[in-house]
């Protein structure tokens, strides 16, 4: 259980961090208040990807597993 949280916590951060930084940058381009913006983003994807992450992974995992045998 403690493993699961960990992942769950560090891979949500990266991908939220990431994520949240690409499409802000889409939606509006580079500009002086862009780290801030951005920021303000993951601020607010990271505790919904962390759920996200520690709610769903047992099943993705046992999809992937899957998937690789079938494939």
């Amino acid at each position: 259980m403690k493993f699961r949280l960990y992942f769950a916590l560090i891979m949500s951060c990266v991908l939220s961090f990431l994520m949240s930084g690409w499409i802000t940058y889409v939606n509006l381009g580079w500009h002086v208040g862009f780290v801030g913006d951005w920021m303000t983003a993951w601020g607010m994807a990271w505790p919904a990807a962390a759920a996200i992450s520690f709610l769903f992974a047992p099943e993705i995992q046992k999809l992937s597993a899957w998937l690789a045998k079938k494939i």
